[in-house]
């Protein structure tokens, strides 16, 4: 797109279904290199990455020739295709519908990446599920509980 410039940074965040612990220590690494792979394929920027077994946060910059929908549900589709294929564990492995997306000004990148980094800090004080509500909550989203989460 000749002449189109932007700089939009997005941070995606969604959760394993029914958030159960799948995302085991030991396989993140290859996951999230795998995902990496998915977003720089789609030809958007990878800027952090990071979660816990349970769900995880993506930090990218994206451009305006794709659509934010349509690149997680790429990133969706093909990741739990591969983590299925590898045969890590029982049974089949899904993410959960939908996904949350905060967007962030070149100034606050510093912040989010050491929030994304420091996740299993963050997370021996506060669950998934108030961490995700604190962010619909600042960033002034609508939601209904009833609607957040998949439960096993």
């Amino acid at each position: 797109m000749a002449n189109t410039y932007s700089q939009l940074y997005i941070q995606i965040v969604f959760a394993v279904k029914g958030r159960q612990n799948l995302i085991s220590r030991n396989k993140k690494d290859e996951i999230y290199k795998y995902i990496t792979g998915i977003i720089t394929n789609q030809k958007q920027k990878l800027i952090a990455i990071n979660g816990m077994p349970d769900h995880i946060h993506i930090l990218v910059g994206i451009k305006p020739n794709i659509s934010l929908s349509d690149l997680v549900r790429d990133i969706k589709s093909s990741s739990s295709k591969f983590i299925n294929e590898q045969k890590w564990m029982n049974g089949k492995f899904e993410w959960q519908t939908g996904f949350g997306a905060f967007s962030y000004g070149h100034s606050q990148l510093n912040n989010v990446i050491k929030y994304i980094e420091n996740q299993e800090e963050h997370h021996k004080t506060k669950t998934f599920s108030e961490e995700y509500t604190a962010f619909l909550k600042l960033f002034n989203i609508d939601f209904r509980n009833e609607y957040l989460f998949e439960d096993v």
